[in-house]
């Protein structure tokens, strides 16, 4: 393994997934902007995630579409031919 390749900065983050409201906390270096109070009354940094294992087909065995952010729309204008 090479040596100095991982983050220094790790700290707790509550996750949030948008689509269902789950939340869960872990150990991350992820960049940040805003908080969170979570269960033990303490702030965290806050990041939001559009799918999680709470959401996402494969885990839950529901097929649901999660079109949060509107990105089929995106991509086809981004893609679409100019005429």
């Amino acid at each position: 393994m090479k040596p100095e390749i991982h983050p220094k900065t790790y700290r707790l983050v509550v996750f949030k997934d948008m689509s269902n409201d789950y939340t869960f906390m872990t150990r991350s270096a992820v960049e940040t902007k805003e908080t969170t109070k979570w269960e033990d009354g303490n702030e965290y940094p806050l990041y939001k995630l559009e799918i999680s294992n709470k959401s996402h087909p494969f885990f839950t065995g529901q097929h649901m579409l999660v079109d949060t952010a509107g990105r089929i729309d995106k991509f086809k204008k981004r893609y679409a031919q100019k005429k």
